[in-house]
């Protein structure tokens, strides 16, 4: 699915910049960056004709391991998940469940890989994917998603994330399960604390996944407060105990949407602890009416990125794994439609996220690997706009073969 190693992209528009370059790409590095014509002919050439080229895109948060799922359930979930207060989450969450239950392993295989050609087509190179793991799933939700990103390794990264989604002192084994997980291969232990019972149980739910991370040397992330209620305070429970266990800046935060709903000195004491532990926040306002505020956090200096979340299952009935698309829908609901809002709603897309999962030099400069795409429009409005598929997507320094990416997004499951 990927071209030759040896690239250049001629008449470029990098963002910020009005005058036209070439880019380099030599052994999957961005290795000049000169005026238009300018570069030497050398290998594949792709004529950007003065569309946006930028940095390929980055998902930090999909269930992938129920892709293409919501129509084994119908929409009992979706209505209580997306109850204008969000107060039958909970209940949303053991709806879903049901779909475990004798979820067959190539069903799913063959679904997460349609899932993850989306993203490779949209250019998309880049995602966090969470799997269930607890009575009902077991480990077989990682193992596909291993299997996955072991097939389209240097096309799509993934990042398996080993998730408790039903809890853990809630369901028991699931802590074991999790280690087992970690065993087989997962890159992250997830959690979701706020599904426990009390509030001690929510800290011990913390508590065991970074002592499973610490063990594994892995990052976390953990689904936050997710639901209508201001008193969850999870999402603090877990930005301190990244500061009590060195985990500064390899904690992710998801969701965090009664974040809403918190009043502004609590807000406000929030936002401070979560930038001394250096725990970025991923949103998905399209997928549920509540939202982490997402504005005030980037103005805040924390680090916010756009999640697609969920493809067609019970949580969300759309979704391609079209990161436009997620930005387009973000910047309405979040109401940031000014040209710098348009210039943050993109950075959540690209830079920020993969910071997020630890992808530092996930920048269009010389001397970082080339991730990158060449959009359809001139500006960061136009590609927002169109939310279209990238003319080219570059991945680790090649081509991705955009035709067969399409084909195998378009096999039905």
């Amino acid at each position: 699915m990927r071209g030759p190693d040896s690239l250049t992209i001629r008449s470029a528009r990098l963002r910020g910049d009005a005058d036209l370059v070439d880019i380099v790409v030599r052994d999957g590095i961005v290795s000049a960056i000169t005026p238009a014509g300018h570069a030497g002919s050398d290998g594949t050439e792709v004529d950007a004709a003065g569309n946006l080229v930028t940095e390929s895109f980055v998902n930090t948060h999909l269930h992938l391991d129920k892709v293409f799922t919501l129509k084994h359930l119908g929409d009992a979930a979706l209505a209580d998940y997306q109850s204008g207060d969000m107060g039958k989450a909970m209940s949303a969450i053991e709806t879903a469940a049901a779909v475990k239950r004798g979820q067959d392993a190539d069903v799913m295989l063959a679904a997460g890989r349609r899932a993850v050609a989306m993203a490779a087509y949209y250019g998309n190179t880049h995602i966090r994917a969470l799997a269930d793991v607890d009575s009902k799933a077991e480990t077989r939700g990682v193992e596909v998603l291993v299997a996955l990103r072991d097939e389209f390794a240097g096309i799509v990264d993934l990042q398996v994330v080993a998730f408790a989604q039903d809890g853990i002192i809630r369901e028991p084994g699931t802590e074991a399960l999790l280690r087992a997980s970690m065993d087989l291969g997962a890159d992250v232990v997830g959690g979701i604390p706020w599904i426990e019972y009390t509030e001690a149980d929510m800290a011990e739910h913390v508590r065991i996944v970074f002592d499973i991370a610490v063990e594994h040397d892995a990052p976390v992330s953990m689904l936050l407060d997710d639901a209508g209620d201001p008193g969850l305070r999870t999402l603090e429970m877990m930005a301190t105990e990244a500061l009590r266990r060195g985990w500064t800046g390899r904690a992710l935060a998801h969701h965090a949407r009664a974040m809403a709903l918190y009043p502004d000195p609590y807000f406000e004491r929030l936002v401070a602890l979560l930038r001394v532990a250096e725990v970025p926040v991923v949103s998905d306002p399209h997928t549920g009416p509540l939202h982490a505020r997402v504005r005030e956090l980037i103005a805040a200096g924390v680090n916010v990125s756009l999640g697609q979340d969920d493809i067609s299952d019970a949580y969300y009935a759309f979704g391609r794994n079209n990161m436009l698309e997620v930005a387009f829908l973000g910047a309405h609901l979040l109401w940031m439609m000014s040209e710098a809002d348009m210039e943050l709603i993109y950075d959540a897309i690209t830079v920020n996220p993969a910071a997020a999962i630890g992808r530092a030099d996930h920048q269009i400069s010389v001397g970082n690997q080339a991730n990158l795409v060449v959009a359809e429009g001139h500006s960061v409005a136009e590609a927002l706009r169109f939310h279209a598929a990238p003319r080219a997507v570059v991945s680790h320094g090649r081509l991705i073969d955009r035709a067969r990416a399409q084909a195998m997004a378009e096999v039905p499951t």
